[in-house]
């Protein structure tokens, strides 16, 4: 089983004005059970626009994801974002 969660298609109007060359990066999060122990993970996708099949992806334990979302809400919270549900 597979199943897209949502994904976010970047643009160039998403990058901060700087005078770094900052990447363009779009991202997915999906579900896959596609393991030899068929246990259900999340998983993320990173990937440079342009190039398809070229990114990072990790499969992340239900305790894995957990980590994660808690490091975003945190880092909403610093910069004075509400962290959300």
């Amino acid at each position: 089983m597979r199943r897209s969660i949502d994904d976010y298609p970047f643009t160039a109007a998403d990058l901060p004005e700087s005078d770094d060359e900052l990447q363009q990066l779009s991202w997915a999060v999906a579900i896959s059970d596609d393991y030899d122990d068929a246990e259900p993970r999340v998983v993320l996708t990173v990937e440079e626009v342009g190039a398809p099949g070229e990114g990072l992806i990790a499969h992340m334990t239900g305790e894995h994801a957990r980590r994660l979302r808690l490091a975003l809400r945190d880092a909403l919270r610093e910069i004075g974002e509400p962290p959300g549900d």
